[in-house]
């Protein structure tokens, strides 16, 4: 199938899944979760196909990002559930006025229509992206990389047949069969078709969506996410939340990039840092790229012209070294791609002027930025992490795939 039949598929099937109640959305995504663990075999030969075929062009890292086990198709799976469960956001009356003692006039949630994603090499998208938009009342369009697409089609092919078994259209959860560029740029131009487009990935794909999209966006995704040690922090806690930052799993935009550190904790921090991520990890130990006072403190690489400005995703942090946190603020806030920021601090006031300060999407006081995911906020799961500020910012769930339209009843009322 052409990306054009499919997306002549996928307005068709808006329509239909307007007419389609929220019980009957809910059966449905608990099926889909249902027919993903039933389909668990399958879903594993598949991705390790793609394992396969990937192995040896990317980092073990995007090995990690790529691969799948039962536990995490039960993650997924569970994840559906989870959203399933959440209140129906469509059909919510967000603001209600009385004019003319009978004019009523409801500001009233409504779907979006179509909303298309473009990702890379993560398949666990697959299931949240599809989950997200059914409950929300949107058709879902999906074009994964191809370094995972055998994984994503058996997702799909599971999901489809979940809306199958309780009599809804295989149609409002489709695949781009196409990976080329060729399909994205489709996508990115479909007017008409796409009611919104949201690209999760790295920074070339996100670029590369925002100069060519006619059709509406949300950039999503690029995380060089900070974590500033004030020179008050309680030194275990900080060595905690950055080890965690760091390395609980490097491949993912929540994960720390960059440490700073005032001067005045520096010289007994960061002798700490170095033990524990780089002495203290046989294996995967962090490569630390120092700024130019912090490599008088401890060995490490250089930093670079482009390391504050790097999203690694991967075992590599930049240190800075700042002298307060307005220096901090300035830093971050220069150099953030706004997702998320942490500060570790015993001052009240450090904190509440870094929470003022960062202009990011997620701020966070004495705790890793790894929790900025719609799972850990409650929103079941997310459709990504906006770093944008109109219509939606921070992890998308499923008020932000909504738009509104004002319904206005009357008893003969005329102007």
């Amino acid at each position: 199938m052409t990306t054009q039949e499919l997306l002549i598929k996928a307005k068709a099937a808006k329509a239909q899944l307007g007419m389609v109640t929220p019980e009957k959305i809910n059966e449905a995504l608990l099926a889909m979760a249902d027919s993903l663990i039933e389909n668990t075999d399958n879903i594993l030969k598949e991705n390790e196909k793609d394992i396969e075929n990937a192995r040896g062009t990317v980092s073990d890292v995007m090995i990690d990002r790529l691969s799948l086990s039962k536990e995490r198709i039960e993650g997924m799976a569970q994840g559906i559930r989870e959203v399933a469960e959440l209140e129906c956001p469509v059909g919510k009356v967000l603001m209600r006025t009385v004019r003319y003692g009978n004019l009523v006039i409801e500001k009233t949630a409504v779907a979006l229509g179509v909303v298309a994603i473009i990702y890379e090499s993560r398949p666990n998208v697959t299931s949240d992206a599809a989950a997200l938009a059914l409950k929300s009342g949107n058709v879902c369009v999906l074009r994964g990389g191809k370094e995972a697409h055998a994984s994503a089609q058996a997702i799909v092919d599971a999901l489809q047949n979940g809306l199958a078994k309780v009599g809804l259209s295989r149609d409002f959860v489709l695949l781009v069969e196409d990976t080329t560029r060729r399909s994205s740029h489709e996508l990115m131009t479909a007017d008409g078709y796409v009611d919104l487009l949201i690209p999760r990935g790295g920074k070339g794909l996100i670029s590369a969506v925002v100069k060519n999209a006619t059709v509406p966006c949300i950039q999503t995704g690029t995380g060089i996410c900070h974590v500033y040690v004030e020179k008050t922090a309680d030194i275990d806690m900080a060595l905690k939340i950055v080890e965690n930052a760091k390395t609980s799993r490097p491949s993912v935009c929540n994960a720390e990039e960059v440490l700073v550190v005032d001067e005045d904790i520096a010289g007994e921090f960061l002798p700490k840092l170095k033990k524990l991520l780089v002495d203290g990890r046989a294996e995967n130990p962090v490569e630390l790229r120092l700024d130019e006072k912090a490599i008088k403190i401890i060995d490490g690489v250089p930093a670079g012209e482009n390391d504050f400005d790097t999203e690694f995703l991967d075992y590599i942090l930049a240190v800075k070294i700042v002298k307060d946190y307005n220096e901090a603020i300035e830093h971050i806030n220069t150099h953030s791609t706004g997702h998320s920021e942490a500060i570790v601090t015993s001052s009240n006031e450090a904190a509440d002027m870094f929470t003022k300060g960062v202009d990011s999407s997620s701020v966070y006081v004495n705790s890793s930025t790894r929790f900025t995911d719609g799972g850990e906020f409650g929103l079941g799961c997310e459709m990504g992490i906006s770093t944008q500020k109109l219509h939606a910012r921070g992890p998308m769930g499923l008020a932000e795939l909504t738009t509104y339209k004002y319904i206005i009843r009357g008893e003969g009322n005329v102007r």
